[in-house]
């Protein structure tokens, strides 16, 4: 499906700022006009124009929040949030040292934080203690009555934030009267960019601090913890619960067996080849052409070696096998709900390796082109995906932890 682009990346990108719409995270006609002044991979029009769009956004919330407009204010200040966030996708060349990039992922963190003080349930800017360090999260509360209600643990993906985690899934379960807490791992968000923690493939070793903190919220059922994970996080949720077993449930949007396997995708079988033995030599010339003509793995290359802290694109290539649930997909204990994308341009084929991985009870479920969900993580289909994902936590916790409406 192809969304006012013919770029591939572009295009899904695009999907993925206008689907937030569904949780005031854009408005329509602003994507159109900002789109409309990009040409087709053109990665320098692409931030000149969405960071445009942001800061006139961001202009429209700050007037309106000075002038006592609350709604108003929150309403603009969450567009502008994801706006930001997407005039920054594409800057990868140097994003750890790049001022633009810097500024961009900094006004993308404020401005969200700004419009989650104005929202009309409680939010609370958390601090997970980590190893030595501590991670960013928020707590995102149905009610301010500090009854325990079932929570949804979010995990974040490959290139996602910590503020998107309102749009994929605060903002649904909050309306059904689910709590989210939502944090930033490593490799992710804040975490990556101000505390440079890169992303590691035992990710039990994050997850774990992350339930020992919900369970010392007095507002978190202790019985009700949903763990969810979102693009990568498909495979780190996944990872986790195989160690973890504090948990009634795990959503994993969408299933990932192996991400190594999933970047292969991207590349013909000699350059896999070379990678496995070592010829880097060969390997990067290559790739730098490939990379050239091609959007999508232009910007995939370049995040992964920022994320997972290589030193190249075949040393990133190789991290990348790690993540795998060979061995231990059979752990997983609770109910598990796998969901798939009839046209997922990037892990195809991997949800029903999940499956067929799995000896816990489990469900998985295609949503499909037909019904505009076919997208990677069902982007542009927010509300039908949700729908599939509440429908079912629901029933699976029902009648012990099931929240009160």
């Amino acid at each position: 499906m192809r969304f006012l682009f013919e770029d591939e990346s572009f295009s899904y990108e695009t999907l993925r700022a206008a689907g937030f719409a569904t949780y005031d995270g854009a408005d329509l006609g602003e994507v159109l006009v900002t789109a409309r002044g990009i040409g087709e991979g053109d990665e320098e029009a692409w931030l000149r124009e969405w960071k445009a769009t942001a800061e006139r956004v961001h202009g429209i919330g700050s007037r309106a929040l000075a002038a006592g407009h609350r709604v108003s204010a929150r309403e603009a200040l969450l567009r502008a949030s994801n706006y930001y966030r997407t005039a920054e996708f594409y800057r990868r060349d140097d994003p750890a040292n790049d001022p633009e990039a810097k500024n961009l992922s900094t006004l993308a963190r404020e401005t969200f934080a700004t419009a989650a003080a104005l929202m009309d349930t409680p939010v609370e800017a958390v601090r997970i203690p980590y190893e030595d360090t501590t991670l960013p999260g928020y707590l995102f509360l149905a009610d301010d009555s500090g009854a325990p209600r079932p929570t949804v643990l979010f995990t974040s993906g490959f290139d996602s934030t910590l503020e998107e985690a309102y749009f994929a899934v605060a903002a649904a379960a909050l309306r059904r009267g689910y709590h989210v807490l939502a944090y930033d791992g490593p490799g992710q968000g804040a975490a990556l960019r101000e505390q440079g923690l890169v992303f590691r493939p035992d990710w039990e070793a994050v997850v774990t601090p992350v339930v020992d903190h919900a369970l010392t919220r007095p507002e978190i059922a202790a019985d009700g913890l949903v763990l969810f994970g979102y693009s990568l996080g498909g495979y780190l949720a996944a990872r986790a619960a195989a160690h973890e077993h504090r948990l009634a449930a795990l959503v994993l949007d969408d299933g990932l067996y192996s991400f190594g396997q999933a970047q292969n995708r991207f590349m013909p079988p000699f350059l896999r080849e070379w990678v496995e033995a070592g010829r880097d030599d060969l390997v990067e010339p290559v790739m730098r052409l490939l990379m050239q003509a091609d959007t999508q793995l232009r910007w995939a290359m370049r995040n992964g070696v920022w994320t997972f802290g290589a030193t190249s694109v075949a040393d990133y290539l190789r991290r990348a096998a790690d993540y795998t649930l060979d061995g231990v997909a059979h752990l997983i204990d609770c109910p598990t709900l796998v969901l798939d994308a009839e046209n997922d341009q990037f892990f195809r084929g991997q949800p029903q390796q999940v499956q067929a991985a799995l000896t816990c009870p489990h469900t998985l479920v295609t949503l499909t082109e037909a019904e505009g969900a076919g997208e990677h993580c069902h982007m542009g289909a927010m509300s039908r995906f949700h729908q599939t994902v509440f429908d079912w936590l629901d029933t699976t916790l029902a009648p012990a932890a099931t929240p009160a409406r």
